[in-house]
């Protein structure tokens, strides 16, 4: 067995470790704003604006189209970024994932529409999507391991799901821009320019992240496990290092695929209530475009507040039953979900969305140390990555064009209830094949002992 590495001496100071959540916590909801403003548009405008040659479910669905495009890239991109982070730090590939999704986005806002350019229109979105969704798939490794291996165990949930409030941060900011401008502009208006504000408004956000990521210093616990592999390096007759990725599918496969199962519901619910449901709500309830924002806006900001609070509880009673209570919460909120938007009232559209994304976040947020706590550290970034990204394909990536199509074939929300539920189920058979993690030391976990079994589990 390789011999453990272990974490220097002295912990992180808790003054430091609040700078390095922040940073984390803005990086990511720089990106997530980012990639959701994509979603947001695609529901809305996009639509009209790439695809106007198509009847209008028909072009929502190909705008959707272009959105799942963005997973499809994410796992290259965990697989690119999982290896250097792994071999030459977080904070590095956190900075350059910054720059990619940044820049994609700016470059959206600048983009000709189909009106202009014809056809050219839809790839060069396109093709900007795959940029955002590659960068994507290195951040979220980066910024959750950045914190997790700065902290202890006794508190690793509670600090390490705070990264993940970048999502909901990201959501709500997105949500909250996109909401004022259609409040504030006729529809011809934001049609016309006004949806490129948004967009735009991304190179102001990444100059800020970019000052507060380049301020933090790189995990104790990778560096001491680098100065560890240099070491195994200079000693002759070692055994060289095997790549992270060759690394994680030797030892770690069964803890990538219980990650990728614990993403199914998590990632499928999250896109059907933020995404699907500006579709569904103007579509088949019949509400206003603006009072379908404002519901996610406000569940978003509901989202962001209780993340923190399930990390904390997942480090009180463990992560997989928070885990759990989110994913049996889902599937069974899935009916009263779309039963309380059909009254077509706010409320009951407020009350079904916000419900949700409470379940949801039982699940997102023990995500960050259940998944750090699987890998070792010189290929935890490519094996939390993996588990995360790899199923983003098959989960959130299609999510809304399942549920639109479904929604298009049956008018009735029953299959797409169900479709959930499924993904649910799947969920809680990966949790069920798991183990508990959270007393465990990240710089203890060793190269070749599958974090699936450790020493202290408990089930």
């Amino acid at each position: 067995m390789a011999a453990a590495t272990h974490a220097p001496a002295n912990p992180t100071p808790p003054g430091s470790l609040k700078r390095i959540v922040a940073a984390s916590l803005i990086g990511t909801t720089i990106e997530w704003y980012d990639f959701f403003l994509y979603g947001s548009a695609a529901a809305l405008v996009f639509n009209k604006l790439f695809f106007p040659e198509s009847d209008p479910l028909v072009g929502t669905l190909l705008s959707f189209l272009t959105y799942a495009v963005g997973f499809a890239a994410r796992p290259l991109g965990a697989l690119v970024f999982g290896h250097y982070g792994d071999r030459l730090g977080r904070k590095k590939l956190l900075v350059l994932s910054l720059l990619m999704m940044g820049g994609a986005t700016f470059a959206i806002g600048l983009l000709p529409t189909h009106a202009s350019v014809g056809s050219a229109a839809p790839v060069l979105l396109t093709v900007l999507r795959l940029v955002q969704g590659f960068a994507l798939g290195g951040e979220w490794g980066g910024a959750v391991l950045l914190v997790s291996e700065h902290g202890d165990a006794k508190r690793r949930g509670f600090w390490a799901s705070w990264p993940q409030t970048g999502a909901p941060a990201g959501q709500l900011l997105a949500t909250g821009v996109l909401s004022a401008l259609t409040a504030l502009l006729s529809d011809e208006a934001f049609g016309s320019w006004g949806w490129r504000v948004p967009f735009l408004l991304s190179g102001v956000l990444v100059i800020v992240g970019l000052w507060i990521r380049l301020s933090v210093d790189e995990s104790p616990v990778f560096k001491a496990a680098l100065a560890a592999a240099e070491q195994r390096k200079a000693d002759a007759g070692k055994p060289a290092e095997k790549l992270p990725l060759v690394a994680v599918l030797r030892h770690h496969w069964r803890d990538v695929l219980i990650a990728m199962g614990a993403r199914m519901a998590e990632n499928i619910s999250y896109y059907v209530i933020t995404a699907f449901i500006l579709v569904y709500a103007i579509t088949h309830a019949g509400l206003s475009k603006q009072t379908a924002l404002n519901a996610v806006l406000i569940g978003s900001a509901v989202h962001f507040a209780v993340i923190p609070l399930w990390g904390a509880l997942s480090d009180r009673i463990g992560r997989r039953p928070v885990y759990l209570i989110g994913a049996v919460g889902v599937g069974l909120w899935m009916f009263p979900f779309f039963a309380l938007i059909d009254r077509a009232s706010f409320g009951s559209l407020l009350l079904a969305v916000t419900v949700g994304l409470v379940l949801h976040g039982a699940m997102y947020a023990p995500q960050a140390a259940f998944f750090s706590e699987m890998f070792a550290t010189r290929m935890r970034y490519s094996g939390a990555s993996i588990g995360a990204q790899f199923s983003s394909v098959a989960a959130g990536a299609p999510a809304p064009l399942i549920a639109t199509a479904l929604l298009a074939d049956y008018d009735s929300s029953t299959p797409i209830a169900l479709y959930v539920i499924a993904a649910a189920l799947l969920t809680v058979i990966a949790l069920a094949c798991a183990r508990e993690t959270r007393h465990r030391d990240l710089a203890e976990v060793a190269e070749d002992a599958p974090a699936a079994a450790p020493a202290r589990a408990e089930v």
